[in-house]
């Protein structure tokens, strides 16, 4: 049996990217946040750590709540100098996500709100080609200090 932890060695210059795939369930949560908490040690960029831990939360809660995949695909990648880039694939594309209020009393239902609320921007990319995609990846992305 293999762990789904494993040590995090990422590059600190040019582009780099970061993919690891995880059972689409809550718990999948907590070692995203310890991976993006890793990989923004190595990259310098601690300051984004809180924001990031709380936008991959998020995006894995929506993943394991509203998809029936058995498995997600995290990346966190620097799309230039001035972006932290983080998103979640999933193989539900008929599933996308809706921005919507929370009524006051609801339990669940403000994820998408949190995620608004700290990234710089978000959104989502269908995956595959033609009528037919094979799935998506939500995102969220966040200015480095270069990008302010």
């Amino acid at each position: 049996m293999t762990s789904l932890k494993t040590p995090v060695e990422a590059l600190s210059v040019g582009h780099p990217t970061y993919t690891q795939t995880f059972p689409c369930e809550p718990t999948t949560a907590e070692i995203g946040r310890e991976l993006v908490r890793d990989l923004l040690s190595v990259w310098h960029l601690d300051g984004l750590a809180d924001r990031a831990a709380l936008i991959v939360t998020e995006l894995i809660a929506n993943a394991s709540r509203h998809t029936p995949c058995p498995e997600v695909r995290l990346t966190v990648g620097r799309p230039d100098a001035t972006r932290l880039r983080i998103g979640i694939v999933d193989r539900e594309a008929s599933r996308l996500p809706i921005l919507s209020q929370a009524a006051d009393d609801d339990e669940s239902g403000r994820g998408l709100l949190l995620v608004d609320a700290v990234a710089d921007r978000w959104g989502y990319d269908l995956h595959g080609s033609g009528r037919r995609p094979w799935g998506k990846e939500v995102w969220a992305e966040l200015r480095t200090e270069g990008g302010k």
